[in-house]
């Protein structure tokens, strides 16, 4: 009877303490989530230190086999917790690793030379030798801005990849132009400070950042987007400073100046309803790489991992067996 009462306890306990932090620290149960949510699919953080910079990433499994480890890189203002929901539907086998991006969540903030995109490719390759993933060819996957770094290390590594994996990146030249694009190109320099709709600081901007980014926007409850935005906001500065950097003229057009040096197989996956970066981006690619393939989602916005996870999980896993068929064949006509 002791042992019922105190097992009730405990569970009252528990219970009042999610009620609690889903009221009073919604951004902190948030984090617990995807702590949990790491726990679930055997993902573990871990910190590689370098030349006194730190790397924070998780990743599960180890290489093995003839399937290439796979490096995942996030887009802007998110962390490595974004390919949460893909790696749930990826092989359970597949060694994957997920970093934060410089100055992203546990990795080392620093300055302006790292956020721009040759700065992020550098210290990216940092962290590929930091716990060396470079010993054999790994697959390389970015979104958005993560896909743009991705593209200009394919360009400037070529030896260290097997393929790549570019989802609506940007650094581009497009054929066509998304109003959001149009807007920030046609502000005036003392407006950008305040309103870029990637940086939200209100529950109303958090609201249309995610109109904007999804097709199909998660419809959240009103207490999980004040955690979301509790947690985003104490580094918005840093947003800010990254943003005038990924879109300043040394970075913006980076991805589509460094094509000509790509060589590895690429992937190229989009949403047709991508309202950030055009879709149109799409056919650049897949004119300027030889070895491209395309696939464009359809009923899918720009945050393709969020809205379509089993669907870009499935497409890079058969990205992936199909360039082993290719190779093995390679092999054996050689």
């Amino acid at each position: 009877m002791e042992l019922l009462m105190l097992s009730g306890g405990v569970l009252l306990v528990l219970v009042l303490a999610l009620f609690l932090a889903y009221w009073l620290w919604p951004g902190v149960l948030l984090k617990a989530y995807n702590w949990f949510w790491r726990r679930r699919l055997g993902l573990v953080v871990r910190y590689s230190y370098s030349g006194g910079y730190r790397f924070c990433y998780s990743s599960r499994g180890t290489p093995a086999g003839t399937t290439p480890s796979l490096l995942l890189l996030h887009g802007f203002s998110a962390n490595k917790d974004m390919w949460l929901p893909l790696v749930m539907f990826l092989p359970r086998n597949q060694h994957v690793v997920c970093v934060d991006m410089p100055g992203h969540e546990g990795t080392s903030r620093t300055g302006a030379e790292d956020y721009s995109i040759q700065g992020q490719v550098s210290r990216i390759h940092q962290f590929v030798q930091s716990i060396g993933l470079d010993k054999r060819p790994f697959h390389l996957a970015g979104g958005s801005m993560g896909g743009n770094v991705a593209g200009v290390y394919a360009a400037t590594y070529p030896q260290h990849l097997s393929s790549v994996t570019l989802i609506c990146p940007a650094g581009l030249v497009y054929p066509k132009e998304t109003e959001f694009i149009s807007r920030l190109r046609n502000m005036e320099p003392s407006q950008q400070q305040e309103r870029i709709a990637l940086i939200p600081s209100t529950l109303q901007e958090l609201e249309d950042m995610l109109e904007l980014c999804c097709y199909n926007r998660p419809r959240l409850p009103r207490q999980v987007m004040k955690g979301l935005l509790n947690n985003r906001m104490s580094h918005n500065s840093f947003y800010k400073e990254l943003f005038r950097e990924i879109a300043g003229e040394k970075s913006r057009q980076s991805l589509q100046d460094s094509l000509h040096r790509i060589t590895a197989p690429a992937q190229v996956i989009w949403g047709k309803e991508d309202q950030v970066l055009h879709v149109s981006g799409a056919t650049v690619l897949q004119e300027a790489l030889a070895n491209c393939q395309v696939d464009l989602l359809e009923n899918c916005g720009h945050s393709v991992t969020l809205e379509r996870p089993r669907k870009v999980a499935n497409l890079i896993a058969d990205f992936l067996s199909a360039q082993n068929v290719s190779g093995d064949n390679t092999k054996k006509h050689s």
